[in-house]
């Protein structure tokens, strides 16, 4: 079974910079596409973006401003926000996913979850 744990966030100014990690285990983390999902108090979840291989997706919310990567020889899946906005504010997750790609898009089937880190952009 999957064990994922993440790390990084905080509270963070607008216009600030934060990066988060999610150590993975359990799994074959190499061969595996992950993603990060959000929560918003009082909104659903967000999809924000995925990783398969080299290929990369992101939400429009996020595009330009967030960079999702992975180092497989540390099982460690990231997420660098910057130019943070209030409205990022929410429970990150990072989760393997057993998405595909469609029409350059990508579908998200998420698996195992993490507990969640908190982000909070705020002045």
């Amino acid at each position: 079974q999957a064990d994922l744990v993440e790390s990084g966030g905080g509270m963070v100014q607008p216009g600030g910079s934060l990066r988060l990690s999610c150590l993975a285990s359990g799994f074959t983390f190499s061969s595996s596409a992950m993603s990060w999902i959000r929560m918003a108090t009082g909104k659903g979840l967000e999809w924000v973006s995925s990783i398969d291989g080299i290929k990369t997706y992101y939400a429009d919310s996020v595009k330009g401003r967030f960079t999702i990567s992975r180092d497989n020889a540390k099982n460690t899946l990231f997420l660098q926000m910057n130019s943070l906005k209030p409205e990022d504010t929410a429970l990150y997750y990072c989760a393997e996913d057993g998405g595909w790609e469609h029409n350059g898009h990508w579908t998200s089937r998420t698996g195992d979850w993490g507990g969640g880190t908190q982000v909070t952009v705020s002045s």
